[in-house]
């Protein structure tokens, strides 16, 4: 019998702290909305750091799952197209508003859970989080990862 692939193995740990159907559906909205708010956030600063920040995440998915982070690169590629698209002066509060209440949406969703969030036991978990949404979508989509 062979080990898990790492990827499983995460994905396994941060559904522990997933199991609640309202939760699940809180996190499939704001997980994405925090992806793309921080996206937003480093792209005020600058676009090229955001690219930048893209381009590092989509290192360590590849390592754990190549169609996954195949999945991250469409995602990405159109957060940050979105972005490149908005008036300047509107990034930067529109990124702090979302930041802000899609993390609001993931503690409620965490109190509905009963559960602490994932990354508080392992700060990679941040990194899963949007893994966990599109797993259920491939799955959706009969997808491999």
């Amino acid at each position: 019998m062979s080990e898990p692939r790492p990827i499983d193995v995460l994905l396994a740990k941060y559904s522990e702290s997933h199991l609640n159907h309202t939760n699940e559906i809180i996190h499939f909205v704001c997980v994405p909305a925090i992806v793309f708010s921080l996206l937003g956030l480093i792209w005020s600063l600058q676009p090229m750091a955001a690219l930048g920040v893209v381009l590092l995440s989509l290192a360590y998915y590849v390592r754990l799952s190549i169609p996954f982070a195949a999945g991250m690169l469409v995602m990405s590629l159109v957060m940050l197209g979105v972005l490149s698209v908005l008036p300047p002066p509107t990034i930067l509060p529109l990124s702090i508003a979302i930041f802000v209440l899609a993390w609001i949406g993931q503690f409620i969703g965490h109190k509905i859970e009963g559960k602490k969030p994932s990354f508080f036991d392992d700060v990679r978990f941040l990194l899963i989080g949007p893994l966990f949404v599109l797993s259920f979508l491939y799955r959706k989509l009969k997808l491999a990862y």
